[in-house]
């Protein structure tokens, strides 16, 4: 008992030492600017930055913070994602805004498993959705999300973790579910919140506990919600459906945790010279060879 109130007066009194300090940063670049605020893109970066990133690094980022170039990967994606949407759903014959629908299933973007041979729809699947509820949760994550992540680490970064998280999607379905088809950015997204997910629990105490449980709760909350619908969507859809896999999610959480977590911890490093980066690498590049083979010469959908 007594360990527990000296563990919870020291994260009291780092959380003062903490804000103390930010409030001398910000009063002297206020006397910097003559007594005027800050601007307001400073405040944004601010804000990012405890979201983000540790506390040992956020003056860093801070000192060399801008929007250029802007977060133009998550935007540019998800602008082609409602692009394909908006398609299906209005244009199209087979017109379809709430549940998955034959036509989703006959565009050239969608993974099959008897087209597999078609090796773009091994990532081109992220661009199509099965209704309304499925395009705006992904978009509202992607965007929440990977805006900040994309200010902070920029476009390469990111977008390497998102498909990865996508290529692990697919493949992870053609193994574990290699007889359903597959559609949506979720592997994309989980890569994201996986990544964004380990980040916060190893550096947990350095980005403001109560903030920082906050967010664990938030991210176990949505992915809960959407693996709920993810699975009905595949096990209780009506039988004259079409049903879709449900395993890029977790195959993109993986990614996310490996490849994504190494990524968003390596702000201030360069990544080429991180070990675990290559660890990470190696060990997915190790997964898409086997499942490469997998699909050539063991898939039940031969």
């Amino acid at each position: 008992m007594a360990a527990t109130q000296d563990l919870e007066m020291e994260n009291v009194t780092l959380n003062m030492e903490r804000e103390r300090k930010e409030e001398l940063e910000e009063e002297k670049m206020r006397e910097g600017l003559g007594g005027k605020d800050l601007p307001k893109s400073r405040k944004v970066h601010r804000i990012v930055s405890k979201w983000m990133l540790p506390e040992h690094v956020r003056r860093t980022y801070l000192e060399r913070a801008n929007c250029l170039p802007p977060p133009l990967f998550i935007i540019s994606i998800s602008l082609a994602e409602l692009a394909v949407f908006i398609y299906y759903a209005v244009w199209k014959p087979q017109k379809q805004w709430i549940t998955l629908d034959t036509g989703i299933l006959e565009s050239p973007f969608t993974y099959r498993p008897e087209k597999r041979e078609e090796a773009w729809r091994f990532l081109s699947y992220m661009l199509v959705h099965a209704g309304v509820q499925h395009i705006v949760g992904n978009l509202f994550m992607q965007l929440v999300l990977g805006i900040p992540l994309e200010m902070v680490h920029k476009g390469l970064r990111v977008g390497l973790v998102y498909l990865a998280g996508v290529l692990a999607g697919s493949l992870a379905s053609s193994i574990f579910d290699p007889l359903k088809s597959l559609v949506g950015a979720s592997g994309g997204v989980y890569a994201l919140m996986g990544g964004y997910f380990m980040n916060v629990l190893v550096n947990f105490r350095e980005m403001i506990p109560a903030f920082g449980i906050v967010r664990l709760i938030i991210i176990i909350l949505i992915i809960g919600s959407d693996m709920g619908f993810a699975l009905y969507r595949r096990f209780f859809v009506p039988a004259n459906g079409s049903p879709v896999s449900f395993a890029a999610h977790f195959a993109g959480g993986l990614a996310g945790m490996s490849i994504g977590y190494t990524v968003f911890s390596c702000f201030d490093k360069a990544l080429l010279k991180d070990p675990r980066f290559w660890i990470a690498i190696a060990a997915y590049l190790a997964c898409v060879l086997f499942a490469v083979l997998f699909n050539i010469f063991l898939s039940p959908a031969n």
